[in-house]
């Protein structure tokens, strides 16, 4: 997934792109989530002794656990999240998906294998190779977030680059996401790790695209170019070309088609009928949702949404216990375990009550306004502040020749400056 290789050569070619802060540091600011990265991440990290949370009935549920519990981690910490759906996948990316779905086949293979020997660590190891996203899951987790009410958007295509426009249009801070080729696509800064446990105590790396063409020193139609060469999901790459090398030939030719003009074919092999052109199109002219018509608002968390939705659940088990029941059961669990329910604790209404005021209590704090956005911050600050700095030392010297002066004039304090100048 995403640009290969492209966190190292942003961390070795332009480490000054990449800052490391905590998650508490972006208090007051609104964030576009990569919903659909994170799901990812969750179906795959949040687990009970290798395998994937589930009801009794085996219903997947490590996708909802992780959606609320982070979303609840990042509005306690002040955060706004707005997050993003992928919406149709590109035609470019067909060829991407194809060989996804062998591997998840062959890995379905080994994991049969691996289960039929005991092998418990290739169990796990295949298991988490045989994660996909389905829209079921999709769906249930926007019915999560509704009850939240946390917004989201259902982005036209790709949901990196429905972030990537949000930052541009300054609709919000950053993109949060693992997935590098939203740089690529033009987002600002990029927020990788928001979606981590915070078991894992890991500090959020904030990665700014300015910094990192300036390190390059590349435009952004070049940097696009870089990371097609590296490789990325919509079409391959050149055999032969890594890293370093394809950063020295952007440098050279600063474009994908003076790099093929002037390549060795014979050592290096060119895709038949390669589509960077398009793909480069993809990355500079995205399929994307207006910004400046996109209706997003946080809604008051509805205690009495969240108490009727019990009941839903309630009354569907006692009418219809067969598929309704799987619905029921999965729902139950998550919010048992998002408003700190116990497993053996019955599922009463004072709970979801005092669950939906912890909920309140976390929204509320995180509406607060941070301290830079009352001041206006200037492009020349730093020369300002120099002025500034070289203004006090004038001033300073001026101070201190008007004290020796004084001093001369008093007996005895002329041989002793002169000793001491000597």
């Amino acid at each position: 997934m995403g640009i290969k290789n492209l966190t190292k050569v942003i961390a070795d070619l332009a480490p000054q792109a990449i800052k490391e802060k905590p998650l508490n540091a972006y208090f007051g600011r609104a964030v576009a989530v990569d919903a659909s990265m994170s799901m990812y991440q969750f179906l795959i990290a949040v687990r009970q002794e290798g395998s994937q949370l589930s009801t009794e009935s085996g219903e997947v549920t490590s996708h909802l656990m992780g959606m609320f519990y982070r979303t609840i981690r990042m509005i306690t910490n002040g955060i706004k999240p707005i997050y993003v759906f992928d919406g149709k996948p590109p035609v470019l990316k067909s060829d991407e998906l194809g060989k996804r779905k062998v591997r998840r086949t062959d890995a379905k293979d080994k994991h049969v294998e691996a289960f039929e020997i005991g092998d418990t660590e290739a169990i796990d190891k295949y298991s988490r190779r045989l994660v996909h996203v389905t829209k079921e899951q999709t769906e249930e987790c926007k019915k999560v977030l509704q009850l939240m009410g946390v917004p989201y958007i259902d982005a036209p295509g790709e949901a990196e680059a429905q972030c990537a426009a949000m930052v541009k249009a300054k609709l919000v801070f950053a993109a949060a996401t693992d997935d590098m080729d939203t740089l690529t696509f033009g987002s600002d800064i990029v927020l990788r790790h928001v979606s981590f446990s915070e078991a894992k105590k890991m500090p959020i790396k904030e990665i700014h695209l300015s910094a990192v063409l300036q390190g390059l020193e590349f435009t952004h139609e070049e940097f696009v170019d870089l990371c097609i060469l590296l490789g990325c999901d919509y079409c391959e790459s050149i055999k032969g070309i890594g890293m370093a090398r394809a950063v020295d030939l952007v440098k050279k030719y600063r474009n994908l088609e003076e790099i093929i003009a002037h390549i060795d074919k014979t050592k290096y092999q060119i895709p038949e009928d390669w589509p960077f052109q398009a793909v480069r199109k993809l990355f500079l002219e995205p399929d994307v949702s207006d910004c400046s018509n996109l209706q997003v608002s946080f809604q008051p968390v509805s205690q009495s949404s969240l108490i009727a939705f019990k009941d839903q659940l309630d009354r569907s088990r006692r009418r219809r216990p067969g598929q309704l029941f799987v619905e029921r059961e999965k729902f139950r669990v998550i919010i048992r375990h998002c408003l700190n329910f116990n497993y053996h604790v019955s599922y009463s209404e004072d709970r979801v009550r005092s669950g939906a005021a912890k909920l309140r209590n976390a929204r509320r704090v995180s509406t607060q306004t941070r301290i830079d956005s009352f001041f206006k911050v200037k492009k020349r600050r730093k020369r300002i502040l120099k002025r500034i700095l070289q203004r006090k030392r004038r001033k300073q010297c001026l101070e201190v020749k008007s004290e020796v002066k004084l001093l001369r004039s008093v007996p005895n304090v002329q041989v002793q400056l002169n000793f001491l100048a000597a």
